[in-house]
């Protein structure tokens, strides 16, 4: 996996009030989840904020990074756990981090590439990928940055599940029954197939 380094520092005042100030300087509240447990035994929360500047290069791209995150002087790694939104303007108003470390698991989405020309698309069908991403659950130096599959033999009206397919190191999260992509059947193809009839 790709790592990244961004930079924080530790918030002390939270809520609502403090968010919105933090906001105004262009920062963005957000909470590394580590191995800590509160009294509750939940996972307990280190507030810090980062520069909308620094973030923009995790949170808007396709790729999936292990993010380094320098909280005062303190490294952490972490990937993205969750991203808040505004609903009308799409700012990012806060981020939630899972600490990782080379010995626990972690599910996470990695991208999928379609590599080959599928037989179905030779026979004039159209290539349909139905999903962009897959869970996947290793440690973090075994997930690859991104799931390439191979459609070559894909024929017309067939599709590849979750559950057909097998990467070294990792174990696939995403149900076994959801379709990855499949070739769908065309006018040009059903006429094709008419005519060799």
């Amino acid at each position: 996996m790709k790592e990244i380094v961004i930079k924080g520092q530790k918030r002390e005042a939270t809520g609502k009030k403090a968010s919105k100030l933090m906001r105004k300087e262009g920062l963005v509240p957000c909470n590394l989840y580590g191995e800590e447990k509160d009294e509750k035994g939940l996972p307990k929360a280190l507030a810090f904020a980062a520069s909308f500047t620094e973030l923009r290069k995790v949170v808007y791209t396709p790729h999936v990074y292990v993010v380094n995150i320098n909280i005062d002087g303190v490294e952490h790694k972490a990937i993205i756990k969750e991203l808040q939104f505004h609903p009308t303007t799409e700012a990012l108003l806060h981020a939630d981090f899972y600490e990782v470390n080379e010995q626990k698991d972690i599910t996470v989405g990695i991208p999928v590439k379609l590599n080959g020309l599928a037989q179905g698309v030779r026979d004039g069908g159209k290539l349909n990928l139905s999903i962009r991403k897959i869970d996947v659950t290793a440690p973090y130096k075994n997930i690859p940055e991104i799931l390439e599959i191979d459609v070559t033999n894909l024929g017309l009206g067939k599709a590849i599940k979750v559950g057909e397919l097998s990467f070294d190191g990792i174990t696939l999260a995403t149900p076994a029954q959801v379709v990855v992509c499949s070739v769908k059947e065309t006018r040009a193809s059903k006429a094709a197939a008419a005519a060799a009839e």
